[in-house]
């Protein structure tokens, strides 16, 4: 059962995080940047985020083989050079620990986009990961399919 309510018990709060999700929709892709909020959202263990970010990249056009994919994205042969370095970025904000984000990821990240890019990417990185954050700490669950009828 959800605790709480975030966007009602903190609506100012919430739509700044909202805000920082149309800033990313404006900048990056929608494919890559739904790639982004599911890896992000695999390895926060977030199943609301999986949920929502699988069924918003199937309504995109998103492969299901891509998305099964995304969870071993190192060993799978279906994404892009800029794909896999998205990807790798995504693993090392969301897994930032002591060492920060690598030289070698920053770099070919850096090979691929401008300053700019790779600012716009690290934003919609930390907005994933702050509503993988209120949607785990929350308890926020996704509802079943079957339940919705929807797919």
């Amino acid at each position: 059962m959800q605790r709480i309510q975030l966007e009602k018990v903190a609506p100012e709060a919430h739509r700044k995080v909202v805000d920082l999700f149309l800033y990313s929709q404006a900048n990056i892709e929608t494919p890559l940047l739904n790639l982004i909020m599911l890896r992000a959202s695999v390895v926060n263990g977030c199943a609301y985020c999986v949920d929502m970010h699988t069924r918003d990249a199937l309504k995109a056009g998103e492969s299901v083989q891509r998305l099964f994919a995304v969870s071993v994205w190192k060993e799978s042969p279906f994404f892009s050079e800029v794909e896999r370095a998205a990807l790798a970025l995504t693993d090392a904000v969301t897994l930032i620990g002591q060492d920060g984000v690598s030289d070698e990821v920053w770099d070919d990240a850096r090979a691929i986009w401008s300053e700019k890019g790779v600012a716009d990417l690290v934003m919609a990185i930390v907005m994933i990961n702050a509503f993988n954050r209120i949607a785990a700490s929350t308890r926020k669950t996704p509802v079943p399919a079957r339940l919705t009828g929807h797919v």
